[in-house]
Order: C-alpha cells, then structure tokens, then sequence
C-alpha cells in the first residue's frame, strides 16, 4: 500500500543541508579562519585600504571573541592560549567598543617600557633599528596618493618591517614611556603618522593597551585587494582589482 510522504519530513529534510553547511561555516570562522575586510589606511604599506585579509582564529588560542558577535563569558585566559610574537600583525576587538574590530602589529610585550622620541621608537630604553628605503606612495581616506618616506624597522627579536614617516615633529612622535601590564599588548600601525593605536589612551579616545583576550585572529594572507576609494562605480571596480595583492602573505 503506498504511502504518503510526512511533510514535515520532508521540510525537515529540506532544512537539514543549508543547516550542516551553516554549522560547518560557523565552526571553521570560529575555529580556524575567518575573513577580514581592511576600510583605513594605518598598516599602510603593509596592508592597503580595501584588502581582504585571512585571519588564523586558532594562532594565539580562543576566548569569548573568537566565537560570533563575542558571545561567552569574560576570563582573562585563553583557550590554548599563547602570546603573540613582537612583530605579529593581528586583528583584535577594540577594547573601548568591543564591536570594532582593529589591525595593527604588535610591538610592546607584557612588562615592556616602550616610547616615541623624535619620531624614533623605543622598546626598553633602546632605540629601535630604522633603515632608510626610499619612499613610497600612502594612500589618503579620500583616495588621493602622496610620496611619503619609507624605513624598515627591525624590532627586537629580528622582526623586520616596512614603516610609512612623513615627519618626525608630529602628534605622536613623542609619548611619555608606558610600560604595558600584565596580560596586555602594546599595537601600532605602521603608517605611523596616520595610526590611531596604543600611543593614545582609550579615555582619550584611542586604543590603550589591548588585553590578550580581545585577540581574535593572527593576519597572515591577502586575500585580494580593489582599490575601491577611486573606482567612480562599481562597474569600474574590475579596472581597480590590485592582482598583485592576490595570495599575498603578510
């Protein structure tokens, strides 16, 4: 004798493939990897406005903002937790409006005393290695390009990097020495002249120093980047696609 199908089976079949693909999505963003989209120019020339980056969820261990929307409880320790290495360019939840999400790299430790003097950036009372390297073009908020000069750095511990300067008498060239705690990173941009970071205080607006518990992902690859600012129309986005920015690591 035949039978008719169960509808609600049915549905429940029908639901039960975009839900696995869903849960799958939710477990790999959470756990492994997750996208990224770059709208500011304050990593400028390592990352540029309008790259897409891939952030790897698991390299520093998780806590609560590693899981959507930062759900879960507060706690000072991660889940398999480790710090990251002086030099990681990372991707963290701004500690005074934790919906923000920030890239910037790392550059003072627990328990360092880092400072700006004349431009020149001290990390336990030495100064930091710069080395001229020409000039490179930073790109402004509103599209426009100008020739800045270009250092790399050498951070203690061999990390090596390049550096946007347009001066040495500007607003965060010199800071009083601060000596970041405890369970905290200090973070900079790299475009040091357009970078709001860990120079300023958040009561004053800026970054502060980051708890560890805000890491949300190390940033390794460039995705790709379209230099969105000076395509007219999305029909000329196409012209403005930055091959060379494909698979690039960071």
């Amino acid at each position: 004798m035949k039978t008719s199908p169960n509808p609600l089976r049915q549905i429940l079949k029908w639901l039960a493939e975009p839900a696995v693909v869903a849960a799958v999505m939710v477990c790999a963003t959470t756990a492994i990897a997750q996208p990224f989209y770059v709208p500011s120019g304050s990593m400028e020339p390592t990352i540029q406005i309008g790259d897409a980056l891939l952030g790897s969820k698991f390299a520093y261990g998780y806590s609560r903002y590693s899981l959507p929307y930062g759900v879960g409880p507060d706690s000072a320790h991660r889940l398999f937790g480790r710090l990251p290495a002086r030099g990681d360019v990372v991707l963290f939840r701004l500690p005074r409006d934790p919906k923000v999400t920030y890239v910037k790299r790392v550059i003072g430790l627990p328990g360092d005393h880092v400072q700006m003097i004349h431009g020149q950036l001290f990390i336990n009372g030495v100064a930091v290695p710069l080395k001229a390297a020409g000039s490179g073009m930073v790109e402004e908020e509103d599209g426009s390009h100008r020739s800045v000069a270009r250092f790399i750095e050498t951070l203690p511990g061999g990390v090596s990097h390049p550096i946007f300067k347009m001066g040495w008498n500007e607003p965060l060239d010199n800071t009083p020495e601060v000596v970041v705690p405890k369970g905290h990173l200090f973070m900079m941009g790299d475009n040091r002249d357009n970078s709001l970071d860990s120079r300023v205080a958040a009561r004053d607006g800026g970054v502060g120093m980051v708890p560890v518990e805000n890491l949300v992902a190390r940033a390794d690859l460039t995705l790709g980047s379209v230099d969105y600012l000076n395509a007219r129309n999305p029909a000329g986005w196409f012209s403005r696609i930055r091959l060379s920015r494909f698979l690039h690591l960071i």
